[in-house]
């Protein structure tokens, strides 16, 4: 490197190294402080960052852009290399003495864990240092366990063994239960005033979040079959069930949101009895589904055919109990046996990382979900940790 290079101006010097790679601005980096500083730029890192998994970059349309705050585009490209090669510290954050099934979110820097009928908030501590073991809210009402909840506008929306759900303001103790089906409600997902519940009862049924109509049921759908996911397009249009798929041929349905009548049936060729138990949209076209069958499955619903884009097999042929996208690369999948987690590149056929959190003892993953630089699995009773932003040598992937 010439003696003048340092001279000329920066901006000439950012569009020289916006020509290298991640590789090389790295080794830039380590000659002087000042080619340190200009190869840190997160300008310089975008377009690499952009191809990356879980880098904190959503592709939407060409340059939209969701950023993580706190963390540089150079770091987030660092990080997504450990989660793409496996390099993590685990941990487990709780333990509990009796096997139950739970249910996890996380908003801000709020841990939520359905624990049997209570669902408990505990506050993550600063700096990925784990979590405070004392809860920092619990939630209350019903009187059987918590199938699954959502946080919606301030609120936590759960749905129950009972066959009730509650609304729990999230920074108030104020609270609202009603009855909502005959059997357990499997699950909820709620927008825009919008709720939707789905039971083991065989039915769908749309309620009113409005002030003056709270709780109101707007629509009862006779699915035949019971309900174990559901989830509502964002566009507010339409919503998917995914089913056990014991009385159809297809166990993934899209119905209209405002009449309740149905729309259209994703797929043909599913074994009897391979209900899914998780699904997602992605953007208002497409979505991911999973469940009995061991595949994820991806899917577009502007083709004619609503025949499934892509597919990813468990390998070890075990039920798919949930999964979690970033948006654009990367899929998390939990698996029905030893908690075995797995990470999936889109682009890639194959599973890209596994990892067995439940080993000797074997126990379904029930739900996860991951952050930039964490990711964390609800067991039969233990919640783990893996931490992609300080990796442990120790531990490795099989």
């Amino acid at each position: 490197m010439g003696p003048h290079f340092l001279q000329l101006p920066e901006e000439l010097l950012l569009l020289i190294l916006s020509y290298l790679d991640g590789q090389a601005l790295g080794r830039l980096g380590q000659v002087c402080r000042r080619l340190c500083a200009l190869a840190g730029r997160d300008a310089l890192w975008r377009r690499t960052a952009r191809k990356c998994l879980n880098s904190g970059f959503l592709q939407q349309g060409t340059d939209a852009i969701l950023w993580f705050p706190g963390i540089s585009v150079k770091e987030r490209v660092r990080v997504s290399q450990n989660w793409k090669n496996g390099r993590c510290r685990r941990d487990i954050l709780l333990k509990w003495k009796r096997n139950l099934m739970p249910w996890l979110q996380i908003s801000g820097d709020l841990l939520y864990l359905s624990q049997a009928e209570e669902i408990r908030a505990y506050q993550l501590r600063p700096n990925n240092n784990g979590l405070h073991r004392r809860p920092f809210t619990v939630f209350l009402g019903h009187q059987e366990d918590v199938c699954r909840f959502i946080i919606s506008n301030s609120h936590i929306i759960s749905g129950g063994g009972d066959g009730k759900i509650a609304l729990h303001k999230i920074h108030s103790p104020a609270s609202i239960l009603f009855t909502a089906h005959e059997q357990d409600v499997n699950c909820v997902d709620g927008h825009g005033g919008i709720l939707v519940s789905g039971s083991r009862d065989r039915t769908t049924r749309v309620w009113s979040l409005a002030s003056n109509r709270l709780g109101q049921c707007l629509h009862t759908i006779q699915t035949e079959d019971r309900v174990w996911s559901i989830a509502i397009n964002p566009l507010l249009s339409s919503f998917v069930t995914g089913t056990a798929c014991c009385g159809h041929i297809s166990p993934l349905r899209i119905w209209d949101l405002q009449s309740g009548q149905l729309m259209t049936c994703l797929g043909t060729d599913f074994r009897r009895g391979a209900g899914v138990l998780d699904v997602c949209y992605e953007t208002p076209n497409t979505l991911l589904s999973c469940g009995y069958d061991t595949y994820i499955r991806y899917w577009d619903i502007r083709t004619s055919t609503r025949r499934c884009v892509k597919e990813w097999e468990e390998p070890h042929d075990s039920a798919l109990y949930c999964m979690q996208s970033d948006g654009n690369y990367m899929i998390a999948s939990g698996s029905s046996y030893y908690g075995v987690v797995r990470l999936w590149d889109k682009r890639m056929n194959h599973c890209l990382q596994s990892f067995s959190l439940s080993s000797p003892t074997s126990s379904p993953v029930y739900c996860l979900r991951f952050s930039t630089t964490h990711l964390y699995a609800a067991l039969a009773s233990s919640l783990h940790v893996l931490d992609f932003s300080n990796p442990d040598s120790r531990f490795t992937t099989f």
